[in-house]
């Protein structure tokens, strides 16, 4: 009796209703992007139902190369975030029964992003001075400061349209662990102006080539109250993770991590997993790359690509389940290649439910990340998360 929950970073599956109030009114990560590429092929998903999601949606589009299916082998449906914001931590803790009314603070674009209380208390606690101070794209920054950040040793401090704090280091001026240390603190320096994330960004190469590597690390708020993961824990089924989650959740409710930053190694960690016991367990795993490697950067052809090895990672995943385990596959938010700018796109998430008694049910449009935290509270028959209406009932 496992549960397994997927993550596709960022694959969203069409605008949602407010996604005006973003400026993302036309964003579909995966039909725009099927429709830049001239379709994808992703039989494994096809046959699971993924085809058969836009119809639930309104003004659902079509992705291109993958049809409904007449008989999917799972339940199928979208999620609508009810949460403020279109970030990673908002949409990972609301699918462990998080609400953030209120949302995390938001910063301007144009110069200077932080006030200079946060930034001066910065530089002095780090005793390194500060470049940039502006939203940016990761591989842009770099590019632009990094040959300065190298001659001066000032750290590259930038934001996006997410609320992060991003810190950028070439890892011979400020070795790793001094970079996360400085992070931390800047996590602490944080807390009060309710940054949702501080990420350490290294990187390595020389002015004219440098490039990030997985040295990443990710710094999040403080959780504001015990999700499903706290409650597993404590009553001593093991909880999983696999990728960034450890970071998203500080490591809270967590038997086991698995820290990966790729997709390819998650996904052999969860075919690792699920070959190697069959004790309960609750098996929670983030694929990054369509988020980092193709959606930030307006990468279709990418994160086509991305989509395709998946779907293969599923033929072989998926036989491997027992029969009274679940899976749950979906995302966090959206990303459209396709789309203006170089954020995050407020848009439905796609919902497929591998479980045998499920096979083939509309789950519809579930109004909260959270049914995903209520159901899987009823599958492993601990009490109720205080919200969400769980898909398992749904037949």
């Amino acid at each position: 009796m496992r549960a397994f929950l997927i993550v596709l970073d960022s694959v969203g599956i069409g605008a949602a209703p407010d996604a005006d109030k973003y400026g993302d009114v036309g964003s579909n990560t995966l039909a725009n992007l099927a429709e830049a590429t001239g379709g994808v092929d992703l039989p494994t998903l096809q046959g699971m139902g993924l085809g058969n999601i836009p119809s639930v949606t309104p003004g659902g589009k079509p992705i291109r190369g993958v049809p409904s299916s007449p008989s999917p082998s799972c339940a199928y449906g979208a999620m609508q975030e009810v949460s403020e914001g279109k970030d990673t931590t908002t949409g990972h803790w609301e699918m462990m029964g998080i609400e953030m009314k209120d949302g995390f603070t938001l910063f301007p674009k144009e110069y200077p992003s932080f006030p200079s209380e946060l930034t001066d208390a910065i530089a002095s606690k780090s005793g390194r001075g500060i470049l940039a101070n502006k939203a940016a794209s990761g591989t842009v920054i770099i590019q632009e400061l990094g040959a300065e950040h190298m001659q001066t040793g000032s750290i590259i401090v930038y934001t996006s349209g997410d609320s992060v704090l991003q810190v950028a280091a070439h890892e011979d001026i400020v070795p790793i662990k001094e970079l996360y240390a400085i992070c931390a603190m800047i996590r602490e320096l944080a807390n009060p102006y309710r940054i949702g994330r501080v990420i350490a960004r290294p990187f390595v190469g020389t002015p004219d080539s440098f490039t990030r590597t997985e040295n990443r690390r990710d710094f999040s708020y403080p959780l504001p109250e015990p999700t499903l993961m706290n409650r597993l824990h404590d009553r001593g089924i093991p909880v999983i993770t696999v990728g960034k989650l450890d970071d998203i959740f500080a490591g809270e409710g967590i038997s086991q991590s698995l820290h990966v930053e790729n997709n390819h190694d998650a996904q052999e960690h969860l075919i690792q997993l699920a070959t190697s016991s069959d004790d309960p367990a609750f098996v929670f795993a983030n694929l990054i790359d369509f988020d980092m490697l193709y959606g930030h950067r307006r990468d279709p052809q990418g994160y086509a690509g991305a989509l395709r090895n998946t779907d293969e990672f599923l033929a072989r995943f998926l036989p491997l389940l027992k029969e009274d385990d679940i899976m749950i596959i979906t995302a966090d938010h959206g990303n459209d290649p396709t789309f203006k700018g170089t954020d995050h796109t407020r848009e439905f998430v796609p919902l497929i439910v591998n479980a045998q008694q499920l096979a083939g049910v509309s789950l519809g449009i579930r109004q909260g990340f959270y049914d995903i935290a209520q159901s899987l509270a009823g599958f492993f028959g601990i009490e109720a998360m205080p919200k969400g209406i769980s898909f398992l009932q749904s037949k």
